[in-house]
């Protein structure tokens, strides 16, 4: 059968390709480093370091998830080719169903895994933290960052990722002016720097009593969450801690103590919130990793001769700075000016269908670094 047929090339095609996706995945020195990692935790002493055993842990379930994940793809094509020489055998089509299915399984499987092998980044593996700003726009780019929020609430509950509100300052009338956010799972920074600036939004406000067409800006800032063994070494005196009463979203982000904390690194003049915490101390830690963040920015950047340079990087959170537009009127499509991809589905980009477009800026990414290496 001609379909069975062209099955066998496709999936002989993809075997080579996940064969070779697996020399980029390294799988041979991973398993190794699966066996040393395990080898440290059946030392007695292993246990005496509750932090280090932590991260040796959960290390090793990373290191098994990869090598399990390959290892079902190998096993998935060749129980799929097995089928695919049976059904031609017996000139069987009933076949092809289960068929189609895997192989499109196989293929979404093989497209994830090759989108890993792009998150190289020394930071990649990281935790990200995010904070999300209204720009131009008024109420309208206020509930906009709202509606981003939710955006990325859905795409993390969707990738399994734990979302943590960190800051939260309410809208003047309708929305968020600014929130900043964690988002905790393996490769999180990763994958959500492809995030990282202005979102333009177009449509019919439904604050405008005369239904007027608005275009509403709102900044995302992306940074890998960082703590205290990182490089950077802050001297406690260059720091300035402020407290002061926590407002935002209500219920339990309200508090009725001064717990909420601000943080100032006067050196750089770099400032950090953080009062969605129950208590003053949680919020320092979490301020804390946001300052360890911000000032690893500026520590990859410090050819820059002043930290003014550094600051101009950033565009105005307006007109020609966007990286990608949603349009709600007087069509539907969200377009990625960076990657050049469009996507008519408004309402799955707004539910947190984003992986077209972080898949798209990576591929790029890795394409234009490998044309600077040339």
């Amino acid at each position: 059968m001609i379909e069975l047929e062209q099955y066998k090339i496709d999936l002989a095609a993809l075997s080579v390709q996940i064969q070779e996706l697996g020399v980029s995945l390294n799988i041979p020195r991973t398993m190794l480093d699966i066996e040393e990692l395990e080898s440290k935790a059946g030392d007695p002493a292993f246990w005496g370091d509750l932090e280090n055993s932590q991260k040796v842990l959960q290390r090793t379930k990373e290191l098994k998830m990869k090598v399990e994940r390959f290892e079902k793809q190998t096993q998935l094509c060749e129980d799929l080719m097995t089928l695919v020489e049976m059904g031609m055998e017996e000139n069987d089509a009933s076949v092809l169903t289960e068929i189609k299915d895997g192989f499109a399984e196989l293929k979404a499987n093989y497209d994830k895994l090759m989108l890993e092998t792009l998150l190289t980044g020394e930071y990649d593996k990281n935790n990200a933290i995010l904070t999300l700003h209204a720009g131009a726009g008024g109420t309208e780019a206020q509930d906009w960052v709202e509606m981003l929020f939710r955006m990325y609430t859905r795409w993390c509950e969707d990738k399994g990722f734990e979302l943590k509100t960190l800051d939260y300052l309410d809208g003047e009338e309708a929305g968020i002016k600014s929130v900043t956010f964690e988002v905790s799972g393996v490769n999180a920074y990763g994958y959500l720097k492809a995030e990282k600036g202005v979102h333009r939004l177009v449509r019919i406000s439904p604050f405008d009593s005369s239904g007027r067409r608005h275009t509403s800006f709102a900044s995302l800032d992306v940074m890998p969450e960082m703590d205290e063994n990182f490089e950077i070494k802050i001297n406690p005196d260059d720091l300035r801690v402020d407290t002061y009463r926590a407002s935002g979203a209500g219920g339990q982000h309200i508090n009725k103590t001064s717990s909420a904390i601000r943080i100032t690194h006067i050196p750089t003049n770099v400032v950090v919130t953080c009062q969605t915490q129950r208590s003053q101390h949680q919020n320092k830690d979490y301020a804390m990793k946001m300052l360890y963040a911000k000032l690893m920015v500026l520590k990859e950047q410090e050819h820059k001769e002043k930290i003014e340079d550094l600051k101009g990087v950033q565009l105005d959170i307006a007109w020609g700075s966007q990286i990608r537009s949603y349009v709600f009127c007087p069509y539907t499509m969200v377009n990625d000016h960076r990657t050049g991809v469009k996507v008519g589905d408004l309402d799955a980009v707004m539910n947190g269908d984003l992986d077209v477009f972080i898949n798209a800026f990576l591929s790029g990414r890795k394409a234009d670094d490998a044309e600077v290496d040339l």
